[in-house]
């Protein structure tokens, strides 16, 4: 095997090999060229920022499922299954809120008077 080797080598031309170092050169250039952008700081702040705004759309997706959930749980409490309003459960909840309008206002009141 190890004559094979050298036959191969030595049936090799001037050219070919010059024609190989080239190519290498050529490809480590290309690879130098590749490495230089990926840790180029504009390419490092960009993937950081591209990161950072798929995270908080992700959150921001999942506060919004979450929150449409929420929405429809209330709705469930004040609607029938036929979409009618539930007047024994509206009235002491508008009062509740209603109330609570009028304890805020007249703690302001106080503040200012």
């Amino acid at each position: 095997m190890g004559e094979a080797s050298t036959k191969d080598s030595a049936a090799r031309t001037t050219a070919q090999i010059e024609a190989d170092i080239s190519r290498t050169r050529t490809q480590l250039a290309a690879t130098l060229d590749e490495l230089a952008m990926r840790v180029h700081p504009s390419t490092i702040t960009a993937q950081v920022k591209a990161k950072a705004v798929a995270t908080v759309e992700e959150k921001a997706g999942r506060a919004y499922v979450a929150a449409s959930g929420l929405v429809e749980q209330a709705k469930a409490r004040f609607v029938d299954e036929k979409g009618r309003p539930r007047k024994e459960r509206i009235v002491p909840a508008a009062l509740v809120g209603a109330g609570l309008v009028l304890l805020v206002a007249s703690a302001r009141k106080r503040r200012k008077g």
